[in-house]
């Protein structure tokens, strides 16, 4: 696709992957709108490419944040680029994680983004070409200690983009799943980030990941898998399992270590 062509509806606008997908789709001459709860992340570029950069407020966990998006959608003529980029994460094992935030992180890692996209799917539908473009995660292939209802939510939707990929396969629909390795954003805890540190995990720049879903975008790419040796895990992952078993089971009491820590210091 032609990125100065591209009207795209962003969410998840306002910080990490999101703000720099839309500063450079804003560079590339894609109008945008920011769907975002925040508009100060974006207010230089709002003052930057005014013909290009609109920002609409919305939790899109609720009916109504939805509903806005989708009229600022259509407010803007339709669009033909969906990025379903907002999302939130929390490095915690599974006995240290409450109710509530699980209800959170797979209501907007999942079912936010399943709702939104139905919503827009008669939009996108009726563009010559359009995409929806879902930001996974490496973890939506690789079931990683500390991160369980995180890859839960990523797993799905994995699962959802081939899916809709399939169901639309004789449409001017296409899906574009995105899974990223680990990224330097404000989702990622310090606990996460010192266990990057000290596992010695590759940690990507969020401008990186923009830069490589931006050409994803242009070849008309379904999927992208971004970092090694991640990539090689995810293959190893699904053909000899175990292998990987092996290799976490002896992170597994840096892992605790790490994860103990940090919710020692959350819960006193």
């Amino acid at each position: 696709m032609r990125l100065n062509e591209c009207r795209v509806l962003l969410t998840g606008a306002s910080g990490g992957i999101g703000l720099a997908l839309a500063v450079q789709l804003c560079a590339r001459g894609a109008q945008v709108l920011a769907v975002s709860r925040q508009p100060e992340p974006l207010a230089a570029l709002r003052q930057r490419y005014p013909q290009l950069l609109t920002w609409t407020g919305a939790d899109l966990r609720q009916p109504q944040g939805r509903a806005r998006a989708l009229e600022a959608a259509r407010g803007m003529g339709g669009v033909n680029v969906l990025v379903n980029a907002a999302g939130v994460n929390r490095f915690a094992l599974l006995e240290q994680v409450d109710d509530e935030q699980i209800e959170d992180m797979l209501e907007l890692n999942v079912t936010a983004t399943l709702k939104l996209t139905r919503a827009l799917l008669p939009l996108l539908r009726q563009q010559s070409h359009a995409l929806v473009v879902n930001v996974g995660s490496i973890y939506g292939s690789i079931g990683y200690p500390g991160y369980a209802v995180y890859c839960a939510s990523k797993f799905a939707l994995r699962g959802f983009s081939e899916a809709l990929r399939r169901e639309l396969a004789d449409t001017p629909v296409n899906v574009l799943y995105v899974a990223p390795r680990a990224t330097r954003t404000a989702m990622n805890s310090q606990a996460a980030m010192d266990l990057n540190a000290e596992l010695k995990v590759g940690v990507d720049e969020p401008e990186q990941v923009a830069r490589a879903v931006i050409a994803a975008i242009e070849k008309d790419l379904s999927e992208l898998y971004l970092g090694w040796p991640e990539k090689f895990f995810v293959r190893l992952n699904g053909m000899l399992p175990g292998l990987v078993d092996r290799a976490l089971h002896k992170q597994l009491p840096i892992i605790r270590r790490f994860s103990t820590s940090h919710h020692g210091k959350d819960h006193p």
